[in-house]
């Protein structure tokens, strides 16, 4: 699975919003990897940031 893909998924199966460590915890994934996801995901408004480095799905 790709890392986008990843990410997006483990947040759309929490219930609150994560920062982009507990997101690579949580993923198995880099932060630096999650990190460069979290911004295609921004860009294509897939994902939300409720709080200043908070992120949830849409």
């Amino acid at each position: 699975m790709e890392t986008i893909e990843k990410v997006l998924e483990t947040l759309k199966n929490t219930d609150k919003p994560l920062k982009s460590g507990e997101i690579a915890q949580m993923s198995g994934i880099d932060k630096k990897e999650v990190d460069k996801a979290i911004k295609k995901l921004k860009v294509e408004n897939k994902i939300v940031s409720p709080k200043r480095c908070y992120y949830a799905a849409q």
